[in-house]
């Protein structure tokens, strides 16, 4: 918090499935002297594609939504493609996992081509010196901190120091960023970026881009024959996610924080006025850190639940199938992650698969992740499940959920979470494997 400068933040984490700590730090208003609380209520940014993510999986596991089907069949309004002079098809399976060809803010190819050499030239070039610093701090018993991030497409992913000496990541220059109409309906928001060129054939490029969850919003309106802000309403209902609101500047919001940036000068100011309401899928939502982790471990009871066998019945089913969300965190080809060199992007969240290149070298736990970064916002959602022993599945002497889950949310833009994320949740395990073995 010191480092970045960030007025204030909330942190929580939970241990399979208790809340354990939850707390906020700082101001949610500065100029009022309002501290931040465990209540406390802030823009999560990209965190809300996870959540459009579990509405998509719940559509198809009724079998209602096909993941392979062109998106036309359910939003006529968006037009049909062409890449080079041949028709193309956008599912949503696509869009979940940005290999859409769909622009994200910059409309300029070129620029966005220059901006991925750039940083993959930086990477190639900074690599060698950081895996002989990730062995001295790995010889010296010091975890690993954040690397040099390789790109930086993603919303909010720079040093968060910069953003306290007033620089901005290039993603906030865009005029985009900063909409103030406000759009009545998600069907009508696809006006921004609907008859724009693709910038790639469907499927064989990443780039991450929040109108592709915009139109996936228009997917999942139709596929539900209810309005998407209502059917997701619902969802967080059922999920008791209560805090957890569209981030509509109208609306009586209790205990929603204010939003800062730094300006040129270095100084804390107000962040400008945004209306959100053209991306509600993408960065649109509204929650609290305990909303956070209640839907984090409900993602994570339904991934554990199918390995629990001798539950007599007692064991509820999860709000997904096991199966389901063992797809959405399968790693998909051709796909990266600005914020975690380790991870692959997979349906609407970056996945780190379990490895160990070499004996007596570091192991790679599996977690998933998400940061989001937004106008005056940064955040993160981590998931560590825990490696379950066969023996205790088996006797049932435990029961899912499983494994600790990091949120973090932060009133300033610009700030990389996710390596204090995966510090502090690598942090409870150990506690947790001591007090197994004690």
């Amino acid at each position: 918090q010191d480092e970045a400068g960030i007025p204030g933040m909330l942190v929580g984490v939970s241990v399979d499935g208790k809340e354990v700590w939850s707390e906020g730090l700082g101001y949610a208003d500065v100029e009022n002297r309002v501290i931040c609380k465990p209540e406390t209520i802030m823009r999560i940014a990209s965190i809300s594609k996870c959540l459009t993510m579990m509405a998509v999986a719940k559509l198809w596991e009724e079998g209602k939504l096909d993941l392979d089907a062109p998106v036309q069949k359910y939003v006529p309004e968006f037009p049909e493609k062409v890449y080079e002079g041949e028709k193309v098809a956008i599912t949503t399976r696509l869009l979940v996992s940005h290999l859409s060809g769909i622009r994200h803010y910059e409309k300029d190819i070129r620029k966005v081509k220059e901006e991925k050499e750039k940083a993959n030239r930086a990477f190639k070039l900074t690599k060698p010196h950081q895996d002989k610093e990730q062995k001295e701090k790995e010889g010296k018993g010091i975890e690993k901190t954040d690397s040099v991030k390789p790109r930086k497409e993603h919303e909010g992913e720079v040093k968060s120091r910069n953003s306290k000496l007033g620089r901005r990541d290039a993603e906030f220059e865009q005029e985009e960023y900063y909409l103030k109409e406000k759009f009545e309906s998600v069907i009508e928001s696809l006006k921004i970026f609907k008859n724009d060129p693709l910038f790639f054939k469907p499927g064989s490029q990443f780039l991450y881009s929040t109108y592709g969850f915009t139109l996936l919003s228009a997917v999942v309106e139709r596929v539900s024959g209810q309005k998407f802000t209502d059917y997701m309403l619902k969802m967080f209902r059922d999920l008791d996610m209560l805090s957890t609101v569209l981030d509509d500047n109208e609306a009586m919001i209790y205990n929603r924080a204010r939003c800062y940036v730094y300006n040129k000068k270095g100084r804390l100011v107000n962040a400008p006025y945004v209306d959100n309401s053209y991306k509600w899928a993408g960065g649109g939502f509204l929650s609290s850190v305990g909303d956070l982790l209640k839907f984090g471990n409900a993602l994570l009871y339904s991934y554990q639940a199918g390995q629990f066998q001798n539950t007599n019945g007692k064991l509820l089913p999860g709000y997904l199938k096991p199966d389901t969300v063992a797809m959405m965190w399968t790693p998909v080809a051709k796909t990266e992650v600005s914020w975690d060199r380790d991870g692959k992007y997979a349906m609407a969240w970056a996945v780190v698969e379990k490895k160990q290149q070499c004996g007596c070298c570091r192991q790679q736990r599996h977690y998933a992740s998400h940061t989001g970064g937004a106008v005056g916002a940064s955040s993160v959602l981590l998931i560590l499940p825990e490696e379950l022993d066969s023996e205790a599945i088996d006797t049932g002497l435990v029961a899912p959920p499983r494994g600790v889950i990091v949120s973090i949310i932060c009133n300033m833009q610009s700030v990389s979470l996710n390596s204090t994320a995966l510090k502090i949740a690598r942090e409870f395990d150990k506690e947790k494997r001591a007090q197994y073995t004690d």
